[in-house]
């Protein structure tokens, strides 16, 4: 066996699971990302996962593979950024234990991360959220618990991970209720619960039943809801909502749909930036700025304060050829 096998096994257990205890979701994001890598250079050169050494996995066949991930897989920017990141924590570990390898090391952690548009986040006005809301069919028990979930997550803004997480004992419905969770870095946090979303958290445990550590969204055989499961009950009361709300047929609705929605009702209610940031468990407020982005109502605000300018508008004449030259580019 190479000296890669034994240093990708290590970078799992020692570094991922021993010295940073990453998440589940984290770990298996990374798995996935040497899984395609593996298969990527098993294929171009029929060497076995367990006889390649780090030499193997140069900067020319990393970037090979990130350029198959977009042209092949069709993978976006975002995804391609991603899994290179994967593959920097793997090599920035292997460079501690591989100095002989430094120089490829180096030359693999050199790749740089690849700039994407950033697109204006989708979310769900109070009609189109109302028409999701109606879609529910309270005669059934599963219908009775999608409303309980889609009224949580609309208001609440938690993660499909966290609502897939969430056990009946991270509800309070007393005095300060709220729904506790454990979002992205393990951190916790506690967000508010309003009178409509305890009505029915409250009506779905009086016939769940409370039992402590049971999933609070299960499926039928008690076990917790998969963030499939979740994605399609969603789907398909976004397909019954544009019977009767036209508008959101032109919008991917996803879970985290749900969540910005949540954001942008924040928003334009007034609360600050920084609360939201916290409401949604942000590490940073500049991930939650892209909500600000997103809100016309404030940019039209904002236009209508400013004072048009009292110069009549004219035309650049550059002075000299060169700069005309550069001009026209």
């Amino acid at each position: 066996m190479t000296a890669f096998a034994p240093t990708l096994q290590g970078f799992f257990t020692e570094r991922l699971a021993g010295q940073r205890d990453s998440s589940p979701n984290t770990i298996a994001g990374y798995r996935d990302t040497f899984r395609l890598l593996l298969g990527f250079v098993v294929e171009r050169t029929g060497t076995q996962p367990c006889q390649l050494d780090i030499g193997d996995l140069d900067a020319p066949r990393i970037a090979a593979f990130l350029e198959h991930l977009e042209a092949d897989r069709h993978n976006s920017a975002r995804t391609r950024n991603m899994r290179l990141a994967a593959i920097h924590s793997l090599f920035a570990y292997a460079a501690l234990h591989h100095p002989e390898h430094a120089g490829s090391i180096q030359r693999v952690l050199a790749i740089p991360t690849k700039r994407s548009d950033k697109t204006l986040v989708t979310y769900l006005t109070e009609p189109e959220a109302d028409a999701v809301l109606a879609g529910r069919d309270t005669t059934t028990w599963t219908g009775r618990r999608d409303y309980a979930m889609l009224i949580l997550a609309i208001q609440t803004g938690l993660r499909i991970s966290e609502l897939a997480r969430l056990t009946t004992g991270d509800i309070t419905l007393g005095t300060g209720a709220n729904v506790h969770t454990i979002g992205k870095g393990r951190k916790q946090r506690r967000t508010p619960l309003v009178p409509h979303t305890i009505q029915a958290l409250r009506s779905w445990l009086v016939e769940r039943g409370e039992t402590p550590g049971d999933p609070l969204f299960p499926t039928s055989t008690g076990r917790a809801l998969s963030r499939d499961a979740i994605e399609h009950r969603v789907a398909l009361y976004v397909v019954r909502a544009s019977q009767s709300c036209p508008s959101i047929r032109t919008k991917h609705v996803t879970t985290h749909t749900l969540r910005h929605t949540a954001a942008m009702r924040l928003l334009l209610a007034g609360v600050d930036i920084t609360v939201i940031a916290l409401w949604l468990g942000h590490e940073q407020v500049s991930t939650t700025s892209i909500y600000v982005h997103a809100d016309m109502t404030q940019k039209e605000r904002a236009i209508a304060r400013v004072t048009p300018p009292s110069t009549k508008p004219g035309r650049y004449r550059p002075p000299d050829t060169l700069l005309a030259f550069l001009e026209a580019l």
